[in-house]
């Protein structure tokens, strides 16, 4: 009797460990959050050189299929369908070691180097994003790369569930030379020319804010009365200036860029609104600037 109680005990605890779910699936079927990604949250991924993470260049096996990841992601170009993922990740550790964020601009391909910039084109729409591959997947056969839900927003196919696209790696080497897909190697400079900038300003309010402040800088001297972000300081001016240039563009901010000795400190501002100022800081924050913070400066 005692054995047979034994042995009911153990098959009930066994088939408990069979059926419950564990960590990242926790839900049984993937799904979309509860409410769409803001124009902030799909602002593109600001490429940069970044090494790569060796231990996720070793071979590996899913789904009884092998995978062998690729040394660089230089002249990668791709041709075929995208999905992404969503709710049922949110939160959960990558392959890179990170933590997703669906809202965020980032991506899963099988082979590419973690971390890798991709620059996504939805060859439907023509609509491009630029993610951040730090994760491994999707294991489909008929799937090339799988993007965060944000980025699946950004480029209109997050109601379909996949799209056609074509994707490009960005290279960035440590001397800042730069590789879209199978184009020639560029300079820094070059590529600022010839990247597309992100189609959605940060938010119609700061938008609006900066276009009065812009149109005040064309009729007065500039005023520095108001909040600013830091970016940067950098002892290289033309590196500072082509930096300037790019992030006035994409934030749509006047930049200021006082000298103190031999550095320049980039600047963006001011920016009247000190919750405008806060929206931009974090979103420099996400898209490449950690050191960034803000400034109040009253005349």
């Amino acid at each position: 009797m005692r054995t047979l109680l034994l042995i009911l005990f153990a098959s009930f605890i066994l088939a408990a460990c069979k059926s419950a779910p564990s960590g990242r699936y926790t839900q049984h079927q993937d799904t979309a959050p509860n409410h769409v990604a803001k124009v902030p949250e799909t602002l593109d991924a600001v490429p940069k050189y970044e090494a790569y993470r060796m231990f996720n260049s070793r071979p590996y096996k899913v789904l009884g299929k092998h995978y062998t990841p690729l040394t660089s992601g230089k002249g990668f170009e791709e041709v075929g369908y995208a999905s992404w993922y969503g709710q049922k990740f949110h939160g959960h550790l990558t392959s890179n070691g990170e933590t997703y964020n669906m809202f965020a601009m980032s991506a899963a391909h099988k082979t590419l180097p973690l971390p890798s910039y991709v620059r996504v084109t939805n060859l439907d729409n023509d609509k491009q994003a630029i993610v951040r591959v730090n994760d491994r997947g999707p294991f489909h056969d008929n799937r090339i790369i799988d993007l965060s839900y944000a980025a699946a927003v950004k480029l209109g196919y997050h109601n379909k569930g996949t799209a056609k696209v074509k994707i490009e790696v960005i290279h960035f080497d440590p001397e800042n030379n730069v590789t879209v897909g199978v184009n020639p190697t560029v300079t820094y400079d070059e590529y600022i020319g010839i990247a597309p900038l992100p189609s959605a300003p940060i938010s119609s309010d700061v938008a609006a804010n900066a276009s009065v402040q812009s149109d005040n800088l064309q009729q007065t001297s500039i005023s520095l009365d108001g909040y600013f972000i830091q970016v940067a300081a950098l002892s290289n001016q033309k590196k500072a200036e082509s930096i300037s240039n790019v992030l006035s563009a994409l934030y749509q901010v006047p930049t200021h860029m006082p000298v103190v000795g031999n550095v320049y400190k980039l600047q963006l501002g001011p920016i009247e609104d000190e919750a405008l100022a806060h929206e931009l800081l974090e979103q420099l924050k996400q898209n490449g600037y950690p050191q960034a913070y803000k400034i109040k400066q009253t005349l």
